[in-house]
């Protein structure tokens, strides 16, 4: 029991040594893997931003045949698009040909997709600081390692498939919302099937911030991607042992086998 604390506190010491050894060093900016990781930073910022803090509307015109009165009815819509949610309302707040516009909501629930979209850009944010503290802060250690580079290279792997997986489900979310909330919307209102009332899809808020959102993802995933062989280069996988260059430099070769 005395043994194996002394060996825990042993690795906690060492482990509180290589951090206090924090020496910033811009290089690995110059070299494939510190710039690549940059791009990837900046690009999932884009990706969370343009999905994440978007808001929108559908609006319908609606006209009464008895009352002789055309008025607006919107519906308000944005992340995480729950649009089961999002009820229909009419300005100034009335009954619009004697119907309660509130009781009737926009069709669909998106947020799953789009959450596991958001969410998983948040976490590669972070995720890219902590890699260029490493890289830029503690770089020795990192290619003195035989764990970090090989963890950082499975990481590298799950987030490109990850990247592929969130960005075709947000994708065919947004198709779906721009179905939801576009002219075909008039067809699934009950009350403009009734004679007295005719409805007008009139317009929707431009979705051209989520369309990017959508090219922001496919392309972090092939900077991901792309950048999976650079972190490969670093593994041990890649990397020449120690023994195998002492051979390429004129060393004694083992002795043969049996």
């Amino acid at each position: 029991m005395a043994s194996n604390i002394y060996l825990v506190r042993q690795r906690i010491s060492r482990l509180g040594q290589r951090m206090s050894s924090f020496q910033l060093n811009i290089n690995p900016l110059k070299e494939p893997l510190g710039f690549i990781k940059v791009l990837e930073w900046i690009a999932s910022i884009f990706a969370f931003a343009t999905c994440g803090g978007f808001k929108g509307k559908t609006e319908i015109q609606v006209t009464c045949t008895k009352l002789h009165e055309n008025k607006t009815i919107t519906a308000a819509f944005g992340y995480p698009f729950r649009l089961n949610e999002a009820s229909f309302q009419a300005h100034p707040d009335a009954n619009v040909c004697d119907v309660n516009w509130k009781s009737y909501v926009l069709i669909g629930d998106y947020s799953s997709s789009t959450q596991f979209y958001v969410t998983f850009a948040v976490f590669v944010f972070l995720y890219c600081i902590a890699a260029l503290l490493l890289y830029l802060g503690y770089t020795s250690m990192y290619r003195d390692s035989r764990k970090l580079p090989m963890i950082d290279f499975v990481v590298t792997l799950v987030a490109t498939f990850l990247w592929l997986v969130s960005t075709s489900a947000w994708a065919k979310a947004l198709t779906d919302i721009k179905i939801a909330t576009g002219h075909g919307i008039v067809k699934e209102l009950q009350p403009c099937h009734r004679q007295e009332v005719t409805c007008y899809f009139g317009s929707v808020t431009s979705m051209g911030s989520l369309n990017v959102s959508v090219i922001f993802g496919f392309l972090n995933m092939i900077l991901w991607g792309g950048n999976a062989w650079f972190v490969y280069k670093e593994t041990s996988l890649h990397s020449p042992s120690i023994t195998s260059t002492s051979h390429s430099q004129g060393g004694i070769p083992p002795p043969s086998g049996m």
